[in-house]
């Protein structure tokens, strides 16, 4: 496919993010351009049928750093969460009763935490952080807004060596069960028990932070203490939970979302994401990332999603994915859990 002159050199953003947005790419018949390359993104803007905007999220040359970000193995997640949790259903759950269009930040906005978005930095654990963001909505939901409490992805990055394998069930296990302890890792924000060592950084083309490294950064140390200085010992920041769950189901995740706030779900990668701003193509590989309503626009459903990749990505951190076909498997594999008060 030949672009427009001029077009191949294009490094800039190649649309705006206006109106609905929604992610419905997916395996298909569309020829391979490579990944994060300007003619895949004029094919999806300007050939392909699609309900969303495409545009330069990544520079062309960090293929690797998009591969080392996507930290879930989905096959043996899948697997060892339908063995490991239990199932979640909701018998008397009608979509009649149900609101058509819900989105948590305003259904609770006594949460802040609902409108943050997080950033891994250049490192593999977006399980963490999908677990750890969950939990943190759901203690500020369960409490009324009385308990406004960040769940460290530090201590579960670190601590949690199975988890480490990209399990995003084990995850929220731990985060629930074990308890993890408190950090508030928004941008530059760093504060807390155990704040997020990794660095945010700039995984795109303009972007407001330092450029990503060129390698993945190395986990950092398990610690079972405080940083110097923070005034609430290690043992007495932690907060615990009730128990863990998984749900699967249009319905089921709906019920779930407007009874107790945001789910983790996981799914497949493919490298039309990438170009995702407001993916079809070869699978890139597993990622995990918050839930945190849905809706209808214009006739087509969809979840609404909290990406861990900063505000400079998609639609300032968020986005919208194609419901109730279980697009890229990411109705089949959604955990949660009740935080104790």
């Amino acid at each position: 496919m030949t672009l427009p002159p001029g077009m191949a050199a294009m490094r800039t953003f190649l649309a705006a993010v206006a109106g609905l947005v929604v992610l419905v790419g997916a395996p298909g018949p569309k020829p391979d351009f490579g990944m994060l390359s300007d003619e895949e993104i004029y094919y999806i803007n300007h050939v392909a049928k699609t309900t969303w905007t495409a545009g330069q999220n990544f520079h062309p040359k960090d293929e690797r750093h998009v591969k080392r970000i996507l930290g879930v193995h989905l096959k043996k997640h899948h697997l060892y969460l339908h063995a490991k949790l239990p199932l979640k259903v909701f018998k008397n759950a009608k979509e009649e009763n149900l609101p058509t269009n819900f989105d948590a930040r305003t259904h609770w906005p006594h949460c802040p935490s609902l409108r943050e978005v997080r950033d891994q930095g250049d490192c593999g654990s977006c399980w963490a952080f999908g677990a750890v963001e969950c939990m943190t909505d759901r203690l500020c939901i369960r409490s009324k807004g009385k308990t406004q409490f960040h769940f460290s992805a530090e201590e579960l990055l670190t601590c949690c060596k199975q988890c480490g394998r990209g399990y995003v069930w084990l995850a929220i296990c731990v985060c629930v069960c074990l308890s993890v302890c408190v950090s508030v890792c928004m941008s530059f924000v760093q504060s807390g028990c155990q704040p997020y060592e990794i660095p945010a950084c700039d995984h795109h083309v303009i972007g407001h932070l330092q450029p990503c490294t060129k390698k993945m950064m190395p986990t950092p140390t398990c610690k079972k203490k405080c940083d110097p200085g923070y005034n609430i010992s290690f043992h007495d920041d932690k907060r615990y939970g009730l128990r863990t769950y998984h749900l699967r189901g249009e319905l089921n995740i709906m019920q779930e979302l407007v009874s107790y706030g945001p789910v983790e779900a996981a799914f497949t990668v493919y490298s039309d994401f990438t170009q995702y701003k407001s993916g079809g193509g070869p699978s890139l590989g597993g990622h995990a990332v918050k839930i945190l309503g849905y809706g209808t626009e214009n006739g087509t459903k969809y979840w609404l999603v909290a990406n861990s990749w900063n505000t400079d990505w998609g639609d300032q951190g968020f986005f919208k994915i194609l419901r109730g076909h279980n697009h890229c498997g990411i109705e089949s594999q959604i955990v949660a859990g009740d935080p104790r008060l």
